[in-house]
């Protein structure tokens, strides 16, 4: 089937669509229901009231007054969130948002001074009335002495009214940009994490497409060498060869595969291994008798197995490959000690053992312990991993 690049696109595009819709959605739900409390307050304010108090009718003007109010609180939340916040949260377009919000703000404050009700003189408050004695008028008393006046003032610029409504509309403004501010954090956090993912398995692939090739190198080079030896037994080894790369094949693409064939395959190895050296080397492989219905990453182990046998096996002495594995507690533990060549290899572990550490710190990040002994004439590797 045919890579296309632009379908790949488009359906990222729409993933990311979707996935703002529902965050879109969550946002108004939460939005929905604290307007909904704040519309509410007024009607259960005043009938707890009237059932508290007889005296006290239902009276559907202040609800109203108060709807009054809420309802310019609201207009500007929706212009707030649908228009203004999407260009700091979004857009990140910080001049023009705060320009924005500061031209909202004064255009709110003017509205507040235009419709403040005026200061007037107290209810039942008459001026004086003029006086006639021996009919004449009396002139006019100074209102400046007379005991009830109090001079009329022009309603002051701001009072405590504007300043709490401001503060109210700053503190809704904020409230907005925090929910939807954390609704984008998570929507990132969620991104991230399908990228580590996806960068997580393609670098898994990676790394098992190389160990791959370079495994069957060293096999090819082993028939190689068995053919002109002993040409049933490189028969025989082509036959076990056939079965491991089945097992690479179909089964190294999976993410787990069954502890049982990964031990199988193990074997299989050591064994075909075998048929190359003579009884100079000594191979010993020690599986548990019964493995437990778990699951591992596959092809983990071989690469110490082989970095054993390309880097323990000397031909002018004896030498030895050891190989352990046993289950305790659902922890696989693993060990694999060797011999050291008389004459060092210069890849020093060739690129097996540097793929199989970045698998396990991929695979396992923390949850893993790798000891390697590199003595004088022995080379030791003790790896615990736990089952899944």
């Amino acid at each position: 089937m045919k890579y296309n690049k632009t379908d790949s696109v488009t359906l990222l595009m729409m993933n990311k669509r979707m996935n703002l819709m529902k965050q879109s959605r969550q946002e108004n739900l939460i939005y929905l229901a604290v307007w909904g409390l704040l519309f509410a307050a007024p009607l259960l304010s005043l009938y707890v009231r009237t059932v508290s108090d007889a005296n006290v009718v239902f009276n559907w003007a202040e609800v109203f007054l108060v709807w009054r109010m809420l309802a310019i609180f609201l207009l500007l939340f929706l212009l707030h969130n649908f228009l203004l916040a999407p260009l700091l949260i979004h857009g990140h377009r910080r001049v023009t948002y705060f320009s924005i919000v500061t031209m909202v703000l004064a255009a709110f404050i003017v509205y507040q001074c235009s419709t403040k009700p005026d200061r007037r003189m107290p209810l039942g408050h008459r001026p004086p009335p003029r006086m006639e004695m021996a009919g004449k008028p009396r002139p006019p008393l100074n209102p400046r002495h007379h005991k009830g006046f109090r001079r009329q003032l022009p309603p002051p610029l701001v009072n405590e009214r504007d300043i709490l409504s401001v503060v109210v509309l700053v503190l809704m403004f904020g409230a907005n940009l925090g929910i939807k501010g954390y609704f984008r954090s998570r929507d990132d956090r969620k991104r991230l994490v399908e990228l580590e993912h996806q960068n997580l398995e393609q670098q898994l692939a990676y790394l098992r497409y190389q160990v791959s090739p370079h495994f069957f190198m060293n096999t090819l080079n082993n028939i190689h060498a068995l053919v002109d030896i002993d040409p049933a037994k490189a028969q025989e080894t082509i036959v076990e060869l056939s079965k491991m790369m089945r097992y690479v094949l179909y089964e190294g693409e999976k993410t787990n595969v069954p502890l049982t064939k990964e031990m199988a395959f193990l074997r299989t190895y050591i064994t075909l291994m075998q048929l190359r050296y003579t009884n100079k080397v000594s191979i010993s492989l020690d599986l548990p008798s019964q493995v437990p219905d778990r699951s591992l990453p596959p092809l983990l182990l071989i690469s110490f197995v082989e970095n054993a046998f390309k880097h323990g096996v000397s031909y002018q002495r004896e030498s030895f490959i050891e190989v352990k594995v046993a289950i305790v507690n659902d922890v696989l533990m693993f060990s694999c000690r060797n011999s050291k060549a008389d004459v060092p290899n210069d890849e020093k572990g060739g690129v097996g053992l540097t793929n199989v550490r970045k698998r396990l710190n991929l695979l396992y990040d923390h949850d893993y312990s790798l000891s390697i002994r590199d003595d004088a004439d022995v080379y030791t590797v003790e790896l615990n991993i736990p089952l899944s």
